[in-house]
């Protein structure tokens, strides 16, 4: 009776109102009232249609009805084509559509001709959508920036998704910023990424301001007697300074360039242990300024794989072992530095600096101004103490994996890892070590509050460049999700693709676009989105799309980072190169043609014996091993020995 009331109550009726009328509008509100229980149940059904689509691609319909449904077969019309209604694992109902047509398209979803419900969508032809990332990677290749070349593609991605014509191109390049640069921003797991990301950099401001890191290379050098410890000395260093590329080149270089001056080492060498105990140890350590960054991508990556679910850190923890190129990096700098040999291009400059005392080719450019400048140098009037940079360290590395084990849940470790919390242990580790480095700092008034401050601020703005890369990239992920860049890229290569041979593909793709543009971090925002839910339609198309074969997806992750290490040291226009360069006042153009045959050697043998027999199911250790023993015998055989004269040796220049 409420319901009733509440009817007639809308109805201002006078008193000289017909009795017919009122009996007819009365009719008609009990008709409303019986209507969703018959005739209205049709307005339950709804079509959930992409917003564009790719003409001759199979796309998916997302299908709604009511529950007390009609219980006959449904079908999705287009293009006079009728496609069946079907559940999908989760016990939804869709429909796989697939049109010729272009422009404007009308779905249907009918019952024996009945029509229940409609959509439209817009059809594009299939090239379009690999076109953003083409133009990103030809913009950075002929600009080389990065940043323009991420939003060029972008910006081509937002107004496909439109319509190309002048309002798409205007409405297209507002929409770029934004809807995808904002919707990237505003992900929670993005925000934690990049907030770790701040954090962890601020944290290396401190501790190199407070003389932590000084401290460190402060105990070490005191192993430095010769040559051969002066080189090993140095590449346990950059192993040490693990968790930032650019603090690791940037001590490292700085600090050791008088040791190995004075021990006759060449410049050329030192820029070379520097620059390639940077990158390969931050790519692949557990806790570093990178971490945030390629787990970001990574995520974004598997995210466009409704079947996979597995923690983005997971899946790069998984993906180590398979990182030959960084890996086997490590192994030869620690060889060459023991074993005192070289060859090509950089035995000509040791056997010049033992020989002569010379550690710099004579027509060298070098600005030594330049090399010393550093924005975080510690006080010399306050005590450079280890455990200043030890203990923030620690306590980043412990809150990681308690973060870890806390946030995850299973009876083993693999399931543990697999099912935790990644971010929210990462923004827990972040912020304690930061926080533990601040009070040291104070507590020993090495810095005042404003002192630390400014030393955590010049840290995380180091990281704000890095931040704008990754979040343009993971917008071009996005745009590319729209335009089902992936879905295309499946079934133009889903079935002539090995799927043993894709990581190594990869893996030179990502050292050519590293090496073109100069930037590992932006070859890995191109690729990394792009090359995972490729690799895992090949595998779903091979029939290969179970655990036993994941290993071919985390050597295809593995290679986008390696392949971009790779490239960024062979790359004379590559930051941390330049930086390598600069820290250890080396001529750049010196650097770069002593530290390419090396690098080269080691990429060549780790596609060969590592990348590409692993993506056959040979196990990583036995790759791995095979790379270093014959890294190691190229150097035992092809090196040469390089002495200085006994008389010489610690001597000063």
């Amino acid at each position: 009776m409420f319901r009733i009331r509440k009817v007639f109550a809308g109805f201002a009726v006078s008193e000289a109102a017909s009795r017919t009328s009122v009996l007819v509008s009365a009719t008609l509100a009990l008709v409303a009232l019986a209507l969703p229980a018959t005739a209205g149940a049709a307005q339950e059904y709804s079509l959930d249609a992409p917003r564009v689509v790719l003409r001759g691609t199979p796309f998916t319909v997302g299908v709604e009805v009511p529950e007390a449904g009609i219980a006959i077969p449904l079908s999705v019309r287009v293009d006079g084509r009728s496609f069946p209604v079907v559940a999908d694992d989760d016990g939804g109902l869709v429909a796989r559509v697939e049109s010729a047509s272009t422009g404007s398209v009308v779905l249907e979803l009918t019952d024996t001709g009945a029509s229940l419900a409609s959509a439209t969508t817009r059809l594009i032809p299939a090239w379009v959508s690999v076109v953003p990332p083409i133009i990103a990677i030809v913009a950075a290749l002929v600009f080389r920036q990065v940043i323009p070349a991420l939003f060029f593609g972008l910006f081509f991605g937002s107004v496909a998704v439109i319509g190309f014509g002048p309002t798409g191109i205007f409405v297209g390049l507002l929409e770029a910023f934004q809807v995808y640069v904002v919707e990237a921003l505003a992900d929670p797991d993005h925000a934690a990424i990049i907030l770790f990301s701040f954090m962890i950099g601020g944290m290396v401001g401190i501790i190199t301001k407070n003389g932590g890191m000084q401290g460190v290379v402060d105990h070490m050098v005191k192993w430095a007697t010769s040559p051969r410890r002066g080189q090993t000395t140095t590449a346990l260093l950059g192993l040490a300074i693990f968790f930032d590329d650019y603090a690791n080149t940037l001590v490292v270089g700085n600090t050791m360039r008088q040791v190995t001056d004075r021990l006759r080492i060449s410049r050329e060498k030192l820029a070379y242990i520097v620059d390639s105990t940077a990158a390969p140890v931050s790519c692949v350590a557990l806790v570093t300024t990178w971490i945030g960054y390629e787990v970001g991508l990574i995520d974004a990556a598997i995210g466009q794989i409704a079947e996979l679910d597995m923690a983005a850190y997971s899946v790069f923890l998984s993906s180590i072992p398979y990182s030959f190129y960084p890996l086997l990096t490590m192994f030869f700098v620690l060889a060459v530095a023991n074993t005192g040999r070289d060859f090509g291009p950089m035995l000509a400059a040791e056997t010049r600096a033992r020989t002569t005392g010379q550690v710099m080719a004579e027509n060298a450019n070098v600005d030594e101004r330049a090399a010393d400048a550093r924005e975080l140098d510690p006080k010399t009037d306050k005590p450079h103490r280890a455990i200043n940079a030890v203990l923030p360290i620690a306590v980043l590395i412990v809150g990681v994996l308690s973060g870890i084990y806390v946030t995850g849940e299973g009876d083993t470790l693999r399931d543990i890892v697999a099912s935790t919390d990644s971010y929210t242990a990462l923004l827990w580790a972040s912020l304690l070590g930061a926080v533990t480095a601040a009070v040291l700092s104070g507590l020993q008034r090495i810095l005042t509050l404003s002192e630390t401050m400014d030393a955590w601020y010049a840290g995380a703005r180091s990281m704000f460049y890095a931040m704008i890369i990754l979040v343009l990239a993971w917008s071009l992920s996005s745009v590319s999700g729209v335009l089902h860049t992936a879905d295309y890229l499946v079934s133009v290569l889903g079935d002539s693709l090995v799927p043993g041979l894709v990581p190594s593909i990869v893996f030179v793709l990502a050292g050519l676009t590293a090496f073109a543009t100069g930037s590992s971090w932006g070859t890995m925002g191109i690729l990394m989105p792009l090359v995972v839910p490729l690799v895992w339609a090949v595998l779903q198309t091979n029939g290969m799309a179970q655990p036993q074969h994941f290993h071919i997806l985390y050597s295809t992750v593995s290679c986008v980072l390696a392949g971009a290490v790779l490239g960024d040291h062979c790359s004379p226009i590559s930051d941390t190169t330049i930086l390598s360069s600069m820290a250890s006042g080396c001529d750049h153009v010196d650097h770069v043609r002593t530290q390419l045959p090396y690098a080269l050697l080691v990429g060549v043998v780790a596609v060969l014996l590592g990348s590409l027999p692993a993506g056959f199911g040979v196990p990583w250790w036995i790759a791995l091993l095979a790379g270093a023993g014959v890294l190691f015998a190229v150097l035992r055989f092809l090196g040469t020995e390089v002495e200085q004269p006994a008389q010489s040796v610690g001597s000063p220049l």
